[in-house]
């Protein structure tokens, strides 16, 4: 996988995906989502992947928003396709059929804010700071957040973040509950690789049936949410990894998913 800007490193079943462009706190152009959403369509395809990081490069930054500058003069219809392109581009991650943790290391805003909210799980370093501040602008949050942050911490919550605009602590974030751990700066990816390598060690099948399930419950009524969780249920019956499990479980050993 070759991008100009992003990075892309995987060790055994664990990747580490960079934002690369720290000389611009790695804000989101289109090139960038572009590559993005490229990248989400290969890592679909790579076999030997069960958990993606995703942080960003240098320590100020995760992603600081979006390029701002590249927004200058648009139209209200090339303003809408950008917007576009980038839901589509988080939507793409966000249905990765593996777990995907973002490892925010400094300012998410904006976009940045809303591309961790299309992860899985987050973690926070203590210097990481929060914010959807796109009516400072005489915008409003476009590439999923007024969708994805009500449905992470309740409706009034998220007008209060996306009506004030202010930047919120990685801690202030952990407790409106959107932010699953805040860690010390400098153990940020080691904290995040310890987790990573314990749902690397479970049913990549299993994890993403349980993934499916999950999404998809927050979209449709609950008594379809139950009739999809059983559905899925009963396909990982017939699984390797399931069969594994059960007999590791039996036989008093530790299992060892293939992820068939």
């Amino acid at each position: 996988m070759n991008f100009e800007t992003l990075l892309y490193q995987q060790d055994g079943f664990i990747g580490t995906l960079t934002i690369n462009r720290p000389q611009a706190l790695n804000a989101l152009n289109k090139q960038v989502l572009a590559e993005l959403k490229s990248f989400a369509m290969q890592a679909r395809q790579t076999k030997d992947l069960r958990v993606l990081i995703i942080t960003g490069a240098g320590d100020k930054a995760f992603v600081a928003g979006a390029d701002i500058k590249s927004m200058q003069g648009m139209s209200p219809s090339e303003a809408q396709a950008f917007s576009l392109m980038a839901q589509d581009t988080f939507n793409a991650i966000e249905a990765l059929p593996f777990a995907v943790i973002a490892a925010v290391n400094g300012f998410a805003l904006g976009g940045g804010c809303e591309l961790a909210l299309s992860c899985d799980v987050i973690f926070a370093s203590e210097k990481a700071k929060f914010g959807l501040p796109e009516v400072t602008l005489g915008l409003l949050p476009s590439f999923g957040g007024t969708q994805r942050l009500p449905r992470a911490i309740g409706l009034y919550k998220a007008r209060e973040i996306v009506f004030s605009g202010d930047f919120y602590t990685a801690a202030a974030c952990k407790e409106l509950g959107f932010v699953n751990h805040v860690v010390a700066h400098e153990e940020l990816l080691n904290e995040v690789e310890k987790l990573a390598c314990t749902i690397a060690s479970r049913s990549p099948v299993a994890i993403g049936r349980a993934k499916q399930s999950l999404n998809a419950g927050f979209e449709i009524h609950i008594d379809e949410g139950f009739k999809q969780e059983a559905a899925l249920f009963g396909e990982l019956f017939n699984t390797e990894d399931h069969k594994e499990g059960i007999a590791a479980f039996i036989e008093k050993r530790k299992a060892t998913f293939a992820g068939k």
